[in-house]
């Protein structure tokens, strides 16, 4: 096959905080042929997205290049001038950002922004860019492809506005088209959606790709080559075949390991005698909006929601993007008060609202959130950040608050001169470990986790998780943890809560879907989790009930 781009000896420098330069692109060096999907994995700071943005011919702010040379179509993007670069972008080579929501300004009507690339470039009449946008909302699968650009961003799904953006970036007959990790945010069942769609109008257009991930399962159904990165390197490369089936560097097969389910299943306890419950909630009712005439909101996102978490147990609530799991986790802490129903924590029943709880109930049920970086103030070095819940709850002061400062960093594995860093300085997976180390400051009994790997790589992840279980082991801990990672459940969870529209429609033991789920939702999330196996989504399109499943919900 014919390179479309040609990757040579690529360097690229950041300068940091303090002045100092530092080489993140070391001389990598691949090629993309045309009509082919290549896949850039590995852990953040990889450099997979930096790379990537030089196929446009955009160097991200404190970057320089330094050396080498980034072919597309023949001429060389890093010594390209700026007009040159931007004749190129969104008709040449397009991009499809993680966050579909940057991508569009929600004042503006969708099919307004999808065809503006081609009033950019002046590539064909407004009306023609607007049969070919409706051309591609129908291949990608989209509802109501006649009229679904007439609505704004906000009244669409997150799994809709995904391939909208898609439709965005093809609409100009680009030569090759970015993905950065577009899956990442969305459940499993919209996730393989959005898959078959990216991946039917690809092949059908014979466009190539660049597929930025850290998830070998989107990678192993969408990709046809792989490049493994680690610390801007290239580690290995090879067909996804060989990189998944024959993996050559230790790198690869450590991320290999932190991915397959096979190899962090939970073993399902075995209570001698069963523990006392520690939180029950029974028939909340919750939502947003104005109180109806009978006390319930006009937005219900939660429908008598009644589910039992064991002492020293974890409960997973799983279940897609809107279906009430984080509004439930913020029912259970107060932060939303429910409508009606009841939250009982320790045997004894808490007030809806988390300002007429006793210091004493605050202090036993934690909540960490899926975004670190919403969590943690910015301005304060983390040392000030975990000092605050050791001064509220336990009144620790001088020394001992110190001491105390070392002895939760060193739990959550992070050297102790951290604390002097502020947040912007950690990475996602440090400053997750600050959040939970945050929460376990106060001695909880209960830790509400919501989606808390969801942004992190594979790697990170598991060892995240690894540290949560190692920490409920010295500590007596138990977690609910919310997530739409199937994978991630199964590694720590003993039950699973499934979760439809509001409504809890049913909970297996064990959390391993073995229980063999009797629900049709529940059969559709179990099947639909991607597979580390080549071809694992084309068999799934010859699956006609699935497939029936899919276009039901």
């Amino acid at each position: 096959m014919t390179a479309l781009v040609q990757v040579r000896d690529l360097k690229i420098e950041a300068r940091t905080d303090a002045g100092r330069t530092v080489e993140i692109i070391r001389g990598v060096s691949f090629d993309v042929a045309d009509g082919e999907i290549v896949a850039l994995i590995g852990e953040s700071g990889s450099g997979k997205t930096t790379i990537a943005l030089n196929f446009m011919g955009y160097t991200r702010p404190g970057c320089r290049v330094t050396g080498g040379r980034v072919l597309f179509d023949g001429q060389d993007m890093v010594t390209l001038g700026e007009r040159q670069r931007a004749e190129r972008r969104g008709s040449s080579v397009s991009y499809v950002p993680q966050s579909a929501a940057a991508a569009f300004n929600p004042a503006h009507r969708i099919m307004d922004q999808v065809v503006e690339v081609t009033r950019i470039h002046a590539s064909m009449p407004i009306a023609e860019a607007r049969r070919k946008a409706v051309d591609l909302f129908r291949a990608l699968a989209l509802p109501d492809p006649e009229t679904i650009g007439d609505r704004f961003p906000h009244q669409v799904s997150g799994g809709q506005l995904q391939r909208l953006s898609a439709a965005m970036a093809l609409l100009g007959d680009p030569k090759l088209v970015i993905f950065d990790e577009p899956t990442t945010a969305l459940d499993v069942t919209t996730q393989v959606e959005v898959l078959r769609a990216f991946k039917s109008v690809m092949k059908k257009g014979r466009v190539a790709g660049v597929y930025v991930s850290h998830d070998l399962a989107v990678v192993a159904q969408i990709a046809d080559r792989i490049v493994v990165l680690r610390h801007g390197e290239i580690q290995e490369e090879g067909t996804v075949e060989d990189i998944l089936e024959r993996p050559g560097h230790p790198y690869t097969r450590e991320l290999l390991a932190a991915f397959r389910p096979a190899a962090t299943v939970r073993a399902p306890e075995v209570e001698a005698r069963p523990s006392a419950p520690l939180l029950v909630v029974r028939d909340v009712v919750a939502g947003y909006g104005e109180l109806a005439a009978d006390g319930t909101p006009k937005l219900r996102v939660l429908d008598k929601v009644s589910l039992e978490l064991r002492r020293g147990r974890n409960l997973g609530i799983i279940g897609e993007s809107g279906c009430g799991k984080s509004t439930l986790a913020r029912v259970i802490a107060g932060i939303l008060p429910a409508a009606s129903g009841e939250v009982v924590f320790d045997g004894k029943p808490l007030a809806r609202d988390l300002r007429h709880r006793s210091r004493e109930e605050l202090r036993d049920l934690q909540i960490v959130f899926q975004f670190a970086d919403t969590s943690l103030n910015p301005s304060k070095p983390i040392g000030e950040i975990l000092a605050r819940p050791l001064v509220f709850y336990h009144g620790m002061g001088g020394r001992e608050r110190e001491a105390r400062i070392g002895e939760l960093l060193d739990m959550v594995h992070l050297p102790g001169n951290l604390r002097h860093r502020r947040p912007g300085e950690l990475s996602g997976g440090q400053k997750q470990r600050v959040n939970l180390a945050r929460a376990l400051a106060a001695d909880a009994k209960l830790i509400l986790c919501d989606e808390i790997t969801s942004a992190l790589d594979t790697v990170v992840a598991a060892a995240i998780i690894e540290l949560l279980k190692e920490l409920q082991r010295e500590l007596s801990l138990s977690y609910l943890f919310i997530s739409h990672d199937l994978t991630t459940v199964r590694a720590i969870c003993d039950e699973v809560v499934v979760m439809y529209k509001g409504e809890k429609i049913e909970q297996l033991t064990p959390a391993l879907g073995d229980g063999q789920p009797s629900h049709p939702y529940s059969r559709l999330l179990f099947s639909s989790v991607p597979q580390l196996r080549i071809g694992w989504l084309d068999g799934l399109e010859q699956d006609p009930e699935l497939l029936r499943a899919f276009a039901q919900r």
